[in-house]
């Protein structure tokens, strides 16, 4: 990584944690990579299954690599999601090795409070990340908020049915012990999720690219789900998903992850099979 980028990972990473602003002087390129790298090596920090060993990260024009070594290829491939469901990554140069001796980094003592505190707000992104790809929950107010396992959701919402999905969503989130469901039913809400609807469908189309990753970050972010066994790929908004899940309920709740995603127009599953 070049001089300039530490700098603004540094300042960027600081600016994240409040203790002191970005540097004006950084150049905006830089800047943006260096958030992305930031963005990434929290992401991996905080997942249980990557954060034991030492993978760097650098990104230069929305290519992200990545390098080190990890235990599997499950691992291996963890990673490669995580980094690209980083808005911005265009792209991800997995140079990870595969050693099933990879040395496991020791965890510092004294660090657990700090660790619960990107936990938490990991916790709050991944839930309000699913509310906004949703199609039926993308244009509620709703605000989110964890601490230690248990997520409040507050706001509005249109429907009963909506906010029931608000809270299953919250609920099927990875790490989530409890949800505390306080929204309000609301018919002003319904009117606020109409008008988001109608701006998203006077927008831009959503990219393949852009249902595939988002169902595959819902999947991964899912607690109910084992996302590095399913295969997903989209053609036209129609997303084909293949490989394998424990249960039949498993294999349901993974179609209808998919069925909710802005975008897709149907959701063909004949090659997801269930091991059971």
């Amino acid at each position: 990584m070049n001089k300039l980028k530490t700098i603004a990972l540094a300042t960027a990473t600081a600016s994240l944690m409040g203790m002191m602003p970005l540097a004006a002087h950084a150049a905006d390129g830089d800047l943006t990579e260096a958030r992305q790298e930031g963005s990434i090596w929290t992401a991996i920090a905080l997942n249980r299954h990557l954060n034991p060993f030492t993978i760097d990260v650098d990104v230069e024009s929305g290519v992200a690599t990545l390098s080190g070594e990890v235990e599997s290829d499950v691992d291996r491939d963890l990673a490669e999601q995580v980094a690209k469901s980083i808005e911005g990554v265009e792209q991800v140069d997995n140079q990870l090795t595969v050693n099933p001796d990879a040395k496991r980094k020791e965890q510092a003592a004294g660090t657990s409070s700090l660790s619960q505190s990107f936990s938490n707000a990991t916790t709050t992104a991944s839930i309000k990340s699913k509310l906004l790809w949703n199609s039926n929950t993308e244009g509620l107010d709703i605000d989110v908020t964890s601490n230690n396992g248990v997520v409040t959701l507050t706001g509005t919402a249109q429907s009963d049915a909506a906010k029931d999905l608000a809270g299953m969503l919250a609920k099927d989130t990875d790490g989530v012990h409890r949800v505390d469901n306080q929204i309000q039913v609301s018919a002003d809400a319904s009117a606020a999720a109409k008008a988001q609807n109608a701006a998203d469908e006077a927008g831009e189309t959503i990219s393949d690219a852009w249902i595939t990753s988002k169902v595959k970050s819902s999947f991964l972010l899912s607690s109910n789900l084992s996302g590095m066994d399913i295969s997903v790929d989209t053609n036209d908004g129609v997303v084909t998903l293949s490989g394998t899940v424990m249960t039949d309920e498993e294999k349901d709740l993974a179609v209808n992850t998919a069925k909710n995603i802005r975008g897709v127009k149907d959701v063909t599953a004949d090659n997801l099979q269930t091991a059971n």
